[in-house]
């Protein structure tokens, strides 16, 4: 068996595991599908900004950054966090709502 072949297996095996993690049924809820679209939305640019935010603190380790755009950076995440807690407040979403699960690989955040 080659090395393809088993790495599909795995990957395969891996995907078969977070399908039994999901629900069977999704419940669509006409009232709440503001709430949970912007859930959602909110959930992929928080996941991009820790990214982002991760990114940064690295550069500022290596220090390839300058003084201006250190102060640039921690100005934008810091008007993003804000931004993100009014958001979330507007659509009734707990900071924990954006953690979602993805079964074996655990929480997203």
């Amino acid at each position: 068996m080659s090395d393809d072949d088993v790495e599909g297996r795995l990957l395969r095996a891996e995907l078969d595991e977070l399908v039994r993690g999901l629900p069977s049924r999704i419940e669509a809820d006409p009232e709440k599908i503001d709430s949970a679209l912007a859930g959602l939305v909110l959930t992929i640019v928080e996941f991009l900004r820790r990214v982002l935010e991760h990114q940064a603190v690295r550069q500022l380790e290596e220090g390839t950054l300058t003084e201006e755009e250190e102060e640039r950076l921690g100005l934008a995440f810091m008007r993003l966090q804000e931004r993100m807690t009014e958001l979330r407040e507007f659509f009734g979403l707990e900071e924990d709502d954006l953690n979602i699960d993805l079964g074996p690989i655990g929480r997203l955040l």
